[in-house]
Protein backbone atom coordinates (compact mmCIF):
# COMPACT_ATOMS: atom_id res chain seq x y z
CA UNK A 1 0.00 0.00 0.00
CA UNK A 2 1.68 3.13 -1.45
CA UNK A 3 -0.20 6.77 -1.04
CA UNK A 4 2.72 9.17 0.33
CA UNK A 5 1.79 12.57 0.39
CA UNK A 6 -1.59 11.92 -1.06
CA UNK A 7 -3.55 14.59 1.14
CA UNK A 8 -5.18 11.47 3.04
CA UNK A 9 -6.57 12.91 6.71
CA UNK A 10 -7.41 8.99 7.60
CA UNK A 11 -6.21 5.91 7.51
CA UNK A 12 -7.46 4.12 4.83
CA UNK A 13 -8.43 0.22 4.77
CA UNK A 14 -5.54 -2.42 3.74
CA UNK A 15 -5.76 -5.76 2.92
CA UNK A 16 -4.95 -8.14 6.41
CA UNK A 17 -1.83 -9.59 4.48
CA UNK A 18 -0.18 -6.22 3.19
CA UNK A 19 3.71 -6.28 3.65
CA UNK A 20 4.30 -2.70 3.09
CA UNK A 21 2.55 0.59 3.95
CA UNK A 22 3.74 3.88 3.31
CA UNK A 23 1.85 6.70 3.98
CA UNK A 24 3.96 9.64 4.78
CA UNK A 25 3.80 12.93 4.08
CA UNK A 26 -0.22 13.02 4.55
CA UNK A 27 -2.31 14.80 6.98
CA UNK A 28 -3.35 11.45 9.34
CA UNK A 29 -3.52 12.14 13.35
CA UNK A 30 -4.95 8.89 14.11
CA UNK A 31 -3.20 5.27 13.47
CA UNK A 32 -6.28 3.04 14.22
CA UNK A 33 -6.23 -0.60 16.65
CA UNK A 34 -6.64 -3.28 13.75
CA UNK A 35 -2.95 -1.79 12.50
CA UNK A 36 -1.55 -4.22 15.78
CA UNK A 37 -3.28 -6.93 14.07
CA UNK A 38 -1.69 -7.01 10.36
CA UNK A 39 0.63 -9.88 10.96
CA UNK A 40 2.09 -9.64 7.60
CA UNK A 41 3.39 -6.24 7.83
CA UNK A 42 7.08 -5.32 7.61
CA UNK A 43 7.36 -2.03 7.31
CA UNK A 44 5.72 1.21 8.37
CA UNK A 45 6.18 4.22 7.09
CA UNK A 46 4.30 6.93 8.76
CA UNK A 47 6.81 9.98 8.54
CA UNK A 48 5.34 13.44 8.06
CA UNK A 49 1.93 12.86 9.95
CA UNK A 50 -0.19 14.45 12.73
CA UNK A 51 0.35 11.25 15.24
CA UNK A 52 0.57 12.16 18.81
CA UNK A 53 -0.19 8.67 19.52
CA UNK A 54 0.08 5.03 18.29
CA UNK A 55 -1.70 1.79 19.13
CA UNK A 56 1.00 -1.15 20.31
CA UNK A 57 2.82 -2.44 17.81
CA UNK A 58 5.18 -5.05 20.14
CA UNK A 59 2.46 -7.52 18.54
CA UNK A 60 3.70 -7.00 14.57
CA UNK A 61 6.24 -10.16 14.85
CA UNK A 62 7.28 -9.70 11.14
CA UNK A 63 7.93 -6.02 11.45
CA UNK A 64 11.29 -4.46 10.95
CA UNK A 65 11.15 -0.78 9.48
CA UNK A 66 9.22 1.71 11.44
CA UNK A 67 9.32 5.45 10.05
CA UNK A 68 7.71 7.83 12.25
CA UNK A 69 9.84 11.25 11.62
CA UNK A 70 7.99 14.66 11.88
CA UNK A 71 5.43 13.98 13.70
CA UNK A 72 4.34 14.85 17.35
CA UNK A 73 4.62 11.83 19.39
CA UNK A 74 5.03 12.35 22.98
CA UNK A 75 6.08 8.50 24.10
CA UNK A 76 8.50 5.89 22.73
CA UNK A 77 6.03 3.37 20.51
CA UNK A 78 5.85 0.36 21.82
CA UNK A 79 7.60 -2.06 19.18
CA UNK A 80 8.20 -5.87 18.52
CA UNK A 81 11.48 -6.64 19.60
CA UNK A 82 12.67 -7.84 16.04
CA UNK A 83 12.88 -4.48 14.39
CA UNK A 84 15.76 -3.23 13.29
CA UNK A 85 14.87 0.02 11.66
CA UNK A 86 13.48 2.61 13.65
CA UNK A 87 13.21 6.46 12.65
CA UNK A 88 11.55 9.21 15.63
CA UNK A 89 13.54 11.98 13.88
CA UNK A 90 11.70 15.21 15.07
CA UNK A 91 9.15 14.61 17.73
CA UNK A 92 8.46 15.19 21.46
CA UNK A 93 10.06 11.61 22.16
CA UNK A 94 11.55 13.16 25.83
CA UNK A 95 12.61 9.72 26.96
CA UNK A 96 14.04 6.39 25.96
CA UNK A 97 13.00 3.47 27.69
CA UNK A 98 15.23 1.50 29.99
CA UNK A 99 14.55 -1.18 27.89
CA UNK A 100 16.18 -0.94 24.12
CA UNK A 101 15.11 -3.01 21.14
CA UNK A 102 17.68 -5.67 21.05
CA UNK A 103 18.06 -6.18 17.28
CA UNK A 104 18.43 -2.86 16.13
CA UNK A 105 20.34 -2.20 13.77
CA UNK A 106 19.09 1.98 12.87
CA UNK A 107 17.93 4.66 15.23
CA UNK A 108 17.21 8.02 14.59
CA UNK A 109 15.94 9.55 17.41
CA UNK A 110 17.45 13.18 16.83
CA UNK A 111 15.50 16.38 17.20
CA UNK A 112 13.13 15.20 20.50
CA UNK A 113 14.77 16.47 23.53
CA UNK A 114 16.30 14.15 24.83
CA UNK A 115 18.62 14.65 27.82
CA UNK A 116 19.95 11.13 28.62
CA UNK A 117 20.29 7.80 27.16
CA UNK A 118 19.77 4.44 29.48
CA UNK A 119 22.76 2.59 29.45
CA UNK A 120 21.32 0.11 28.59
CA UNK A 121 21.31 1.49 25.08
CA UNK A 122 24.73 1.65 24.68
CA UNK A 123 24.93 -2.17 24.70
CA UNK A 124 23.42 -2.73 20.76
CA UNK A 125 26.42 -4.13 19.73
CA UNK A 126 24.22 -4.79 16.23
CA UNK A 127 23.50 -0.74 15.76
CA UNK A 128 24.88 0.42 12.98
CA UNK A 129 23.77 4.26 12.60
CA UNK A 130 22.53 6.05 15.29
CA UNK A 131 21.07 9.75 14.88
CA UNK A 132 21.30 11.66 18.18
CA UNK A 133 21.42 14.79 17.11
CA UNK A 134 19.70 18.34 18.07
CA UNK A 135 19.05 17.08 21.73
CA UNK A 136 20.24 18.38 25.03
CA UNK A 137 22.35 15.34 25.90
CA UNK A 138 25.54 16.73 27.92
CA UNK A 139 27.80 13.23 28.49
CA UNK A 140 28.21 10.06 26.23
CA UNK A 141 30.11 7.11 28.04
CA UNK A 142 33.01 5.44 27.40
CA UNK A 143 30.81 2.53 26.85
CA UNK A 144 29.49 4.09 22.89
CA UNK A 145 32.78 2.43 22.25
CA UNK A 146 31.22 -1.26 22.35
CA UNK A 147 29.06 -0.14 18.97
CA UNK A 148 32.04 -1.35 16.55
CA UNK A 149 29.18 -1.78 13.86
CA UNK A 150 28.93 1.74 13.56
CA UNK A 151 29.21 3.18 10.43
CA UNK A 152 27.60 6.51 11.17
CA UNK A 153 27.30 8.51 14.29
CA UNK A 154 25.50 12.12 14.57
CA UNK A 155 25.50 13.33 17.92
CA UNK A 156 25.66 16.97 16.45
CA UNK A 157 23.36 20.05 17.98
CA UNK A 158 23.80 18.58 21.64
CA UNK A 159 25.41 20.05 24.64
CA UNK A 160 28.56 17.81 24.96
CA UNK A 161 31.91 19.44 26.28
CA UNK A 162 34.06 15.93 26.09
CA UNK A 163 33.23 12.88 23.98
CA UNK A 164 35.51 10.09 25.05
CA UNK A 165 38.59 8.63 23.86
CA UNK A 166 36.54 5.22 23.18
CA UNK A 167 35.21 6.84 20.25
CA UNK A 168 38.18 5.53 18.12
CA UNK A 169 37.19 2.18 18.86
CA UNK A 170 34.15 2.38 16.26
CA UNK A 171 34.21 1.09 12.76
CA UNK A 172 32.73 4.38 11.59
CA UNK A 173 32.90 4.35 7.69
CA UNK A 174 30.49 7.54 6.58
CA UNK A 175 30.20 10.16 8.89
CA UNK A 176 30.76 11.57 12.38
CA UNK A 177 29.12 14.81 13.20
CA UNK A 178 29.93 16.10 16.29
CA UNK A 179 28.65 19.97 15.62
CA UNK A 180 27.46 22.78 17.47
CA UNK A 181 28.61 21.03 21.01
CA UNK A 182 30.62 22.59 23.55
CA UNK A 183 34.01 20.70 23.04
CA UNK A 184 37.38 22.23 23.51
CA UNK A 185 39.02 19.58 22.41
CA UNK A 186 38.98 16.01 20.74
CA UNK A 187 40.79 13.07 22.20
CA UNK A 188 43.82 11.90 20.13
CA UNK A 189 41.84 8.57 19.65
CA UNK A 190 39.85 9.94 16.57
CA UNK A 191 42.77 9.29 14.57
CA UNK A 192 42.12 5.30 15.01
CA UNK A 193 39.33 6.20 12.30
CA UNK A 194 41.11 5.68 9.86
CA UNK A 195 38.43 4.54 7.28
CA UNK A 196 36.14 7.56 8.32
CA UNK A 197 35.15 9.34 5.30
CA UNK A 198 33.82 12.59 6.52
CA UNK A 199 33.94 14.39 10.12
CA UNK A 200 32.27 17.58 10.98
CA UNK A 201 33.50 19.30 14.40
CA UNK A 202 32.07 22.71 13.35
CA UNK A 203 30.70 25.22 15.96
CA UNK A 204 32.48 24.01 18.61
CA UNK A 205 34.84 26.01 21.10
CA UNK A 206 38.33 24.08 20.12
CA UNK A 207 41.50 25.75 20.24
CA UNK A 208 43.62 23.27 19.06
CA UNK A 209 43.48 19.54 16.86
CA UNK A 210 45.58 16.92 17.88
CA UNK A 211 48.40 15.28 15.89
CA UNK A 212 46.49 12.37 15.43
CA UNK A 213 43.81 13.81 13.23
CA UNK A 214 46.20 13.22 10.53
CA UNK A 215 46.04 10.05 10.61
CA UNK A 216 42.55 9.89 9.67
CA UNK A 217 43.89 8.71 6.21
CA UNK A 218 40.06 8.00 4.64
CA UNK A 219 38.86 11.32 5.11
CA UNK A 220 37.57 13.16 2.01
CA UNK A 221 35.85 15.94 4.24
CA UNK A 222 36.28 17.60 7.35
CA UNK A 223 34.57 20.36 8.47
CA UNK A 224 36.08 22.85 11.14
CA UNK A 225 34.48 26.08 11.04
CA UNK A 226 33.47 28.58 13.66
CA UNK A 227 35.86 27.41 16.23
CA UNK A 228 38.67 28.86 17.84
CA UNK A 229 41.62 27.85 15.83
CA UNK A 230 44.86 29.77 15.64
CA UNK A 231 47.29 27.31 13.61
CA UNK A 232 46.96 23.78 12.51
CA UNK A 233 49.14 20.61 13.00
CA UNK A 234 51.58 19.79 10.36
CA UNK A 235 50.04 16.58 10.23
CA UNK A 236 47.16 17.78 8.29
CA UNK A 237 49.38 16.94 5.61
CA UNK A 238 48.40 13.02 6.14
CA UNK A 239 45.17 13.56 4.51
CA UNK A 240 45.92 12.27 0.67
CA UNK A 241 42.48 11.66 -0.03
CA UNK A 242 41.34 14.83 1.36
CA UNK A 243 39.06 16.93 -1.45
CA UNK A 244 37.45 19.23 1.21
CA UNK A 245 38.65 21.15 3.98
CA UNK A 246 36.48 24.33 5.75
CA UNK A 247 37.90 26.34 8.09
CA UNK A 248 36.14 29.54 7.81
CA UNK A 249 35.32 31.69 11.68
CA UNK A 250 38.27 30.67 12.88
CA UNK A 251 41.84 32.66 14.38
CA UNK A 252 44.37 31.31 12.17
CA UNK A 253 47.22 33.52 11.45
CA UNK A 254 49.27 31.26 8.96
CA UNK A 255 49.13 27.66 7.50
CA UNK A 256 51.26 24.60 7.25
CA UNK A 257 53.72 23.94 4.52
CA UNK A 258 52.50 20.46 4.90
CA UNK A 259 48.90 22.22 3.04
CA UNK A 260 50.60 21.62 -0.23
CA UNK A 261 50.89 17.91 0.39
CA UNK A 262 47.14 17.43 0.04
CA UNK A 263 46.94 16.03 -3.62
CA UNK A 264 43.57 15.68 -4.16
CA UNK A 265 42.10 18.49 -1.98
CA UNK A 266 39.91 20.80 -4.47
CA UNK A 267 37.96 23.06 -1.79
CA UNK A 268 39.70 25.29 0.79
CA UNK A 269 37.71 27.65 2.82
CA UNK A 270 39.42 29.97 5.11
CA UNK A 271 37.34 32.96 4.94
CA UNK A 272 36.59 35.00 8.22
CA UNK A 273 40.03 34.18 9.84
CA UNK A 274 43.58 36.24 10.80
CA UNK A 275 45.72 35.03 7.88
CA UNK A 276 48.59 37.49 6.65
CA UNK A 277 50.33 35.13 4.48
CA UNK A 278 49.55 31.89 2.69
CA UNK A 279 52.42 29.36 2.22
CA UNK A 280 54.42 29.50 -0.85
CA UNK A 281 53.50 25.83 -2.43
CA UNK A 282 49.43 25.43 -2.20
CA UNK A 283 47.29 22.01 -3.24
CA UNK A 284 48.09 21.26 -7.01
CA UNK A 285 44.38 20.22 -7.71
CA UNK A 286 42.69 22.92 -5.73
CA UNK A 287 39.42 24.95 -7.77
CA UNK A 288 38.19 26.63 -4.93
CA UNK A 289 39.63 29.21 -2.95
CA UNK A 290 37.95 31.57 -0.26
CA UNK A 291 39.77 33.76 1.18
CA UNK A 292 37.25 36.14 2.22
CA UNK A 293 37.98 38.77 5.34
CA UNK A 294 41.41 38.21 6.07
CA UNK A 295 44.56 40.54 6.22
CA UNK A 296 46.03 39.30 2.96
CA UNK A 297 48.38 42.00 1.49
CA UNK A 298 50.15 39.69 -1.35
CA UNK A 299 49.78 36.60 -2.66
CA UNK A 300 52.27 33.65 -3.54
CA UNK A 301 54.40 34.17 -6.70
CA UNK A 302 52.38 30.64 -7.78
CA UNK A 303 48.78 29.99 -6.78
CA UNK A 304 46.71 26.07 -8.84
CA UNK A 305 44.84 26.45 -11.42
CA UNK A 306 41.39 27.35 -9.86
CA UNK A 307 38.28 28.30 -10.93
CA UNK A 308 37.34 30.58 -8.68
CA UNK A 309 39.30 32.80 -6.00
CA UNK A 310 37.57 34.57 -3.62
CA UNK A 311 39.60 37.46 -2.32
CA UNK A 312 37.02 39.82 -0.78
CA UNK A 313 37.25 42.07 2.35
CA UNK A 314 41.42 41.26 1.84
CA UNK A 315 43.69 44.78 1.41
CA UNK A 316 46.38 43.11 -0.63
CA UNK A 317 49.18 45.51 -2.43
CA UNK A 318 48.27 46.74 -6.09
CA UNK A 319 47.25 43.94 -8.57
CA UNK A 320 49.73 40.77 -7.79
CA UNK A 321 50.68 39.24 -11.12
CA UNK A 322 49.66 35.56 -10.93
CA UNK A 323 46.02 36.85 -11.00
CA UNK A 324 46.17 37.82 -14.38
CA UNK A 325 47.72 34.34 -15.64
CA UNK A 326 44.41 33.13 -13.65
CA UNK A 327 42.14 35.69 -15.31
CA UNK A 328 43.57 34.38 -18.82
CA UNK A 329 42.16 30.85 -17.87
CA UNK A 330 38.68 32.10 -17.03
CA UNK A 331 39.22 31.76 -13.32
CA UNK A 332 36.54 34.02 -11.41
CA UNK A 333 37.78 36.15 -8.92
CA UNK A 334 36.32 38.30 -6.63
CA UNK A 335 37.92 41.15 -5.16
Amino acid sequence: MRAPAAGLASFPALPDDVRLVDLAWNEIAEVPDRVAGLGSLEELRLDGNRLRALPDLSGLAALRALHLDGNELTVFPRCPPGLETLSLYGNRVGALPDRPLPRLRHLSAGANGLTHVPAQWWTLTGLESLNLAENALTEVPAAIGGLTRLRMLDLGHNRLTTVPAELGDLGLTDYLYLSDNLLTEVPAALGRLDRLTYLNLTDNRLARLPDALGEMAALVELRLYGNRLAELPGSLGGLRRLRELHLRGNRLTRLPAALAELGELRVLDLRDNLLTELPEDLPPRLTHLDLRNNRLRELPARLPALEKLDLRWNKLDGEPEVLRGLRERGCVILR
